[in-house]
């Protein structure tokens, strides 16, 4: 019998592995009768464990437990967000929404769809070399005519390149005009502290699968006054904002994973700076031509510790992504929701990257299961498969 190739795990932005108390919570719940919208015992004790999870997961992201809208995840939430606000504060003279030009898709096509079904005029904000909106930008769009503007969205940290958003200044742009702000901050939550209420913000996105939870529950953080147009109707759970029956053991496993990632942020948050380091010095000694891009600077306001991003000049990243992994090594080239789909990064192109440094990268993201033995795996593999993607690039292109 052969043996089996040891996995070394590197996509942790696109989902990170369940806590096993997460799952231990979510095994024992999914097998509670009851529906939590019901009178009945079962039904009150159902909707006893989505109380009391919705008040650990408020008090954890610094809001109130009235502000915890939950959905099936990021994806919804912020269409939520977007759309509902858009619907709700639009007028004939107020159409405008602003967004990050570096948005994760669950944003950006949101936006676009808008733009193409529903009137909105949408402005984009651009971003610097290393992934940051540029504030004077925003300062621009805004005060053109803070009056037409229905909602500004900024993601907290990018997806791609793990750099972190000024979001308290774009919330302060935006107060001066009472324009609503929405941020994403689905990669964010769990290796950067977040607190809603002192940010400011009036709409958040998180999600239970990038935080050691069960894929198909995230919530909606939004301030009770905000009364954005439902997606859905229905049954009215939600604050009437969100029908559709409560996915009680989701919430509960959510709840579990957010209270393992913010008990132990600090120190986890400190092992993967470190794994990251060795990574990065690995993969520029082995590849000496390779690019490390993003923020340099770890920390709260710089960067996420869970990505590396980097640009491997005359390889294709889809090609050494797939040799990566038949050698045991899973990485990324951006976007899980993007995957597949032959057209380089918009982030990349937003960040002043040029259409062969885009196809030619790959993400590296760590999470709470990485270890030394992951990063041991692929510097290991990855001089070789680096040589076999640029020799390959090489006959692709015609050279003698």
């Amino acid at each position: 019998m052969s043996a089996v190739t040891p996995r070394a795990y590197f996509d942790h932005a696109a989902t990170t592995p369940m806590y096993p108390e997460a799952l231990e919570v979510m095994t024992r719940e999914l097998a509670r009768v009851g529906n939590a919208s019901s009178l009945h015992a079962s039904g009150r004790e159902a909707r006893r464990v989505v109380e009391e999870s919705r008040e650990r997961i408020a008090e954890r992201l610094g809001g109130r437990p009235s502000e915890v809208v939950f959905t099936s995840g990021g994806t919804e939430a912020n269409n939520l967000a977007i759309k509902g606000l858009y619907w709700a504060r639009r007028t004939e003279a107020r159409r405008r929404v602003l967004f990050s030009s570096i948005e994760h898709h669950a944003l950006l096509d949101p936006v676009t769809w808008l733009a193409a079904h529903e009137g909105a005029r949408i402005e984009v904000t651009p971003v610097d070399r290393e992934g940051r909106v540029r504030l004077d930008e925003l300062r621009a769009a805004i005060e053109a005519d803070p009056s037409d503007i229905t909602a500004v969205t900024t993601m907290w940290a990018n997806n791609e390149m793990g750099t972190i958003q000024p979001i308290g200044e774009v919330v302060e742009l935006a107060a001066q005009y009472d324009i609503p702000v929405h941020s994403d901050a689905v990669q964010a939550a769990g290796y950067v502290p977040l607190d809603f209420g002192a940010s400011g913000l009036d709409a958040m996105t998180v999600t239970a699968h990038k935080l050691g939870g069960p894929v198909g529950v995230g919530a909606l953080l939004m301030k009770r006054e905000l009364t954005p147009t439902p997606l859905l109707h229905g049954g009215g759970q939600e604050r009437d904002v969100r029908s559709g029956t409560i996915g009680v053991a989701l919430i509960a496993a959510f709840a579990t994973a957010l209270d393992l990632t913010v008990e132990h942020q600090a120190e986890q948050a400190a092992r993967i700076e470190r794994l990251r380091a060795r990574l990065v010095e690995g993969i520029t000694r082995l590849v000496p031509d390779a690019v490390v891009n993003g923020d340099p600077l770890a920390g709260d306001d710089h960067r996420l510790p869970t990505i590396v991003h980097v640009t491997f000049p005359g390889c294709e990243g889809d090609a050494l992504l797939m040799l990566l992994d038949a050698q045991g090594v899973e990485v990324s080239t951006g976007s899980a929701c993007a995957a597949g789909v032959p057209q380089p990064s918009h982030v990349l192109l937003a960040m002043g990257f040029d259409e062969a440094a885009a196809r030619g990268s790959l993400r590296f993201s760590l999470g709470h299961t990485s270890t030394d033995a992951d990063v041991d795996r692929l510097l290991e593999v990855l001089p070789a498969a680096h040589e076999r993607a640029r020799a390959a690039r090489l006959v692709r292109g015609g050279a003698r």
